[in-house]
């Protein structure tokens, strides 16, 4: 079983300048199969009613077990995730359910980028898109693979997602780890004026 390794390629305090880099990067690759995901963590109620209206087909995730419920269709099974329209409106029963995650999976290139980094605001969230398929480059000795291509654009946060660093966001370029894999996000970052900037991370 392959892993994939990503490499942070560009920081900026506007994520409208990450997301137009973005879109260069992502223009590179072939896009026949690609999908985006978008996800934040909210940790205020006036910020989880916000993201409600404002992505009235989000899905937001709570990960406090106090407050799953088991699925109508199988009784077997835990329900953690509520669609936008199944979540409550009041403050008291938010409250006790926070920190809760708003997602959308699978979604259509170019449907909901734009909507998401403008509502995420000093939210922790990341905006990737899979399924891409990185150019061959065989004089660099990769030659894309579909399961780890991707571009990952994580908000408020150190590109690994562990640090919370609220106006910086950091774009990251996604290969298979393999031994050429630096050399190779280094060329790709640098067809679109980037570079490497920082130790890479594993990714899945």
């Amino acid at each position: 079983m392959s892993t994939g390794i990503s490499y942070p390629v560009f920081r900026t305090s506007d994520p409208a300048e990450a997301l137009a880099m973005a879109w260069r990067l992502i223009a590179m690759g072939e896009r026949a199969y690609a999908e985006v995901s978008v996800e934040a963590e909210l940790c205020t109620v006036p910020e989880v009613l916000r993201l409600r209206r404002g992505l009235p087909d989000g899905w937001f995730r709570t990960e406090n077990d106090d407050f799953w419920a088991r699925e109508r269709d199988d009784p077997t099974e835990w329900r953690y995730e509520y669609h936008a329209s199944e979540l409550s409106e009041e403050p008291d029963d938010l409250g006790p359910m926070l920190p809760i995650w708003v997602s959308m999976l699978d979604q259509p290139l170019g449907s909901v980028e734009d909507s998401f980094a403008g509502l995420a605001g000093a939210n922790f969230g990341s905006i990737s898109w899979r399924q891409l398929i990185w150019p061959q480059a065989p004089e660099l000795g990769y030659d894309g693979r579909v399961e780890h291509d991707r571009v990952t654009l994580v908000l408020n946060c150190n590109a690994e997602g562990t640090d919370l660093e609220a106006g910086t966001h950091t774009l990251c370029i996604g290969l298979q780890r393999r031994p050429e894999a630096e050399g190779y996000a280094a060329w790709l970052a640098g067809q679109v004026g980037g570079t490497v900037i920082g130790s890479p991370y594993t990714s899945f």
